[in-house]
């Protein structure tokens, strides 16, 4: 089997709501989707979510990247061979993981289509049943997050992720606020996206909420700020989780050298893909660390992607990966039982791609052959 060519769009996914984060405010989510078609006519899907403040790709040199340099690289390869693609494309170009990860994505999609098995099948097999499905609250007043977090429960949400990191007070009020709203026994995660800066506002903002029972506080310090983690980890009690600290190999190296973290966020768009993912949670699991697949606000596409791995490993305690929720039209068809999320048996990545859609969405594209 060898790849044919490989169709490059570049889209905007609708958001139902604005999505706001620490450092910045999305009214749209730009997504690169690749298609791959191979010599016998199968076709595979996969997707780049680029975040400029975490890898630093953006859309636009995405697009690039894959047109200009991976993608020809690819043509005429086996798409089975996911150790020596990956090699082929790091020696082509230093980091790009989202780049990367988008054509990974696509070939586990077509090789699970041509061996008639979902992808979690090539990755040792379906270890969880389902995963319950966290509902992230983008950063607003005390109130209106209080409130959100009151509508969601009544949806049959058990957990939610507070999106905070603009000013360290106003945050210690918001989360203050949603677990008066919510009680005891709803689980709260609190992602900081680096915006408490460094260890001695995260400690201080901690000291304050010791009281509230967060499950864990993720990334609270600027991402490459090690020891400050440690720091953290050191003073506090609160689990400690690290995302955009950890994007590869020589990052989960040193977080385990450090012990900088209780628990990792794993992201496709951050580590180059599934198979690199895999590896990062082989190495979290040897170190007695939990990981979660965690998201850039992807398509079906790239969200059925990061669940496959999840429900393939033990190591993986949580998701976050409700991209397909906050859009008012999306590419594929992934299926949330809401509050929680199932696999089917189906091949691939197990959803049906809307083409007519993607057509609409896209703003340019390319076909790349011989």
């Amino acid at each position: 089997m060898k790849i044919k060519e490989i169709d490059i769009y570049a889209i905007r996914l609708p958001l139902i709501e604005p999505f706001i984060i620490s450092y910045h405010t999305y009214d749209d989510m730009p997504s690169i989707i690749v298609k791959i078609t191979t010599e016998d006519g199968l076709v595979g899907y996969g997707e780049a979510v680029a975040d400029e403040h975490v890898t630093g790709e953006t859309w636009e040199s995405t697009y690039a990247m894959l047109k200009n340099t991976l993608a020809p690289l690819l043509i005429g390869k086996n798409p089975m061979e996911f150790e020596r693609l990956h090699e082929m494309m790091d020696k082509a170009v230093y980091q790009a993981p989202a780049a990367k990860a988008a054509l990974d994505i696509a070939c586990y999609d077509v090789v699970g289509k041509k061996l008639g098995v979902p992808i979690y099948q090539l990755l040792g097999g379906r270890y969880h049943e389902k995963f319950p499905i966290t509902h992230v609250l983008s950063i607003g007043t005390p109130e209106k997050m209080a409130e959100e977090a009151a509508t969601r429960m009544k949806e049959g949400y058990s957990s939610f992720k507070m999106k905070v990191g603009t000013k360290v007070q106003d945050d210690v009020k918001r989360i203050q606020a949603v677990r008066a709203k919510v009680g005891d026994d709803i689980a709260i995660r609190v992602d900081v996206n680096q915006g408490w800066k460094n260890s001695a506002n995260t400690i201080m903002a901690m000291r304050q909420l010791e009281q509230v029972g967060l499950d864990w506080l993720e990334q609270p310090v600027v991402a490459d700020d090690f020891n400050g983690m440690v720091e953290v980890k050191e003073k506090t009690s609160t689990p400690l989780m690290m995302d955009e600290g950890l994007r590869g190999f020589r990052d989960m190296r040193e977080l385990i050298e450090k012990q900088a973290a209780h628990k990792v966020n794993i992201k496709l768009m951050k580590c180059g893909g599934i198979y690199p993912a895999m590896k990062l949670a082989h190495m979290a699991e040897m170190a007695g660390i939990e990981c979660q697949i965690g998201s850039m606000v992807e398509s079906s596409i790239g969200s059925a992607a990061g669940f496959h791995v999840a429900f393939s490993k033990k190591a993986f305690t949580s998701v976050e990966l409700t991209g397909p929720l906050k859009f008012s039209k999306d590419v594929g068809n992934l299926h949330y039982d809401v509050p929680f999320i199932k696999l089917n048996e189906r091949a691939g990545l197990g959803i049906d791609i809307d083409e007519a859609i993607l057509q609409e969405l896209t703003e340019f594209s390319t076909k790349v052959t011989k």
